[in-house]
């Protein structure tokens, strides 16, 4: 599933390529990839004639802004949420193609430009938030979120306070979108390693000290991640359908039996919480 890395590259792509975009035509080839309103068509309906003036992203949550033309200017159209979820990704398309079998959604402007949905296993989704409406009261999956990695109330003292008597381990903790949205599977593994921390450690003993530096540690691996464009193992493709480059520089994930780029030590893999965890014996304690 892409993580808060791909999600934001995704988001910086769209920015770039589709600020100002006007929906003239939009198809929705499978029903179930639009989650709200219950009807596609009535989906469709919404978007069209609307414009794109913005893309916000919240966890792994991507947000569009939308605006229509009225009789004093520019008028609030409401929103367009969407998730990835496993396999989602967006395409940018300047000439006609026929879509392949996992198209999804398909958007074009007046001059015939294809904003395209593509997403192999079916479980990405959309929503239209009608103007005035809460975003959070129709994407409610929002309402679940703790704070971003890179806001301020994402520190120490906060972390100490939510994993108080805990004895789940500290990765299944990063997993949790409650706690901090946007971090999964990779970036758990990864930022562990940067700090020092083995994956089965009880959340509830680590050291105010010890959680200072896996907040650090997170941070600093997803912002290289997004320098990187993300991490791409399987689907995960940007706009212009490039694969992501962290993977290469990747300190423990899916490196099992491979040395330790520090210390040389084979890097171990354990299951935990359903997820596959790799760490560095050595280098984690």
């Amino acid at each position: 599933m892409p993580e808060l890395p791909e999600v934001e590259t995704v988001r910086r792509g769209l920015e770039r390529q589709t600020l100002g975009f006007e929906i003239d035509r939009v198809e929705v080839l499978r029903a179930r990839a639009i989650a709200a309103p219950p009807e596609p068509a009535a989906f469709c309906m919404a978007l069209q004639g609307s414009q794109l003036v913005g893309w916000q992203r919240r966890g792994k949550y991507l947000i569009a802004s939308l605006s229509r033309p009225g009789p004093s200017g520019a008028a609030d159209a409401g929103h367009w949420g969407v998730h990835l979820r496993m396999t989602g990704q967006f395409l940018w398309l300047d000439d006609p193609q026929e879509p392949c079998r996992h198209t999804r959604v398909r958007l074009w402007n007046s001059a015939g430009a294809e904003l395209r949905f593509v997403d192999t296993r079916s479980f990405g989704q959309m929503w239209f938030v009608p103007p005035g409406t809460p975003v959070e009261s129709v994407i409610t999956g929002l309402q679940k979120l703790g704070p971003e990695p890179f806001s301020d109330a994402f520190n120490a003292p906060y972390l100490k306070a939510k994993l108080a008597g805990s004895i789940r381990p500290i990765k299944n903790a990063l997993l949790d979108q409650a706690l901090v949205a946007g971090c999964g599977n990779i970036y758990a593994d990864e930022s562990l390693y940067v700090a020092g921390i083995r994956p089965q450690t009880r959340s509830g003993s680590v050291s105010l000290q010890r959680l200072e530096a896996l907040r650090h540690a997170l941070v600093t691996v997803l912002e290289q991640s997004i320098g990187a464009g993300g991490t791409t193992f399987s689907d995960f493709r940007d706009l212009s359908g490039t694969n992501g480059n962290y993977g290469q520089a990747a300190w423990v994930y899916r490196r099992t039996g491979e040395p330790c780029r520090h210390c040389g030590t084979p890097i171990e893999r354990e299951r935990l919480g359903g997820r596959s965890s790799h760490w560095c014996p050595s280098c984690q304690s």
